[in-house]
């Protein structure tokens, strides 16, 4: 039995990822469209975002300055989370 696995030239991967990325369409839209599976799409869309990646930048002073805030916030957050927990418990030890 021969292979009826279907190959695409790297410019049809590109158009068909270019309506996605570029013209904000979805994959399901797309793939149908095209006649190809949507995971078979999500792939190479995945794979184009990937190769296209910037490497990460430095933060600039109000990047840092909400990042640092939102690093305390998160810290007081999760200490009123596990003090909750313990009076939750408390309370629950004392109802039997």
């Amino acid at each position: 039995m021969g292979s009826t696995r279907r190959r695409f030239t790297d410019e049809y991967k590109a158009n068909a990822v270019s309506l996605v990325i570029n013209d904000g369409r979805m994959n399901a839209d797309v793939a149908r469209s095209i006649g190809v599976h949507e995971m078979t799409l999500g792939k190479w869309v995945k794979k184009a975002r990937d190769e296209g990646k910037q490497p990460d930048r430095e933060l600039n002073g109000d990047e840092r300055a909400e990042l640092e805030r939102l690093r305390e916030e998160n810290k007081r957050l999760r200490m009123e989370a596990e003090f909750a927990k313990k009076v939750a418990s408390w309370f629950a030890k004392d109802q039997r």
